[in-house]
């Protein structure tokens, strides 16, 4: 699992820098940045939900490399 991990956290990194790219933090218009990312990038949807799966992926090989690691005590 530790090279799942590498790739969940390459991942994780590539699609958070281009979701930055286009991101704004105002509060007026966090919400426009983001139905920008969504309908006006190239391919910014699959962006944003490969970010947002990538993390629930790294966690779970994360937990399962930890895991395994306790139970086979190594």
């Amino acid at each position: 699992f530790g090279s799942l991990l590498g790739i969940c956290l390459i991942i994780q990194i590539l699609t958070g820098l281009f979701l930055a790219m286009h991101y704004t933090s105002d509060t007026a218009t966090a919400f426009s940045s983001v139905t920008h990312i969504c309908r006006d990038v190239n391919y910014g949807w699959i962006i944003r939900y490969m970010h947002a799966n990538g993390a629930s992926m790294f966690f779970i090989c994360l937990f399962l490399h930890v895991g395994r690691g306790l139970y086979y005590g190594s």
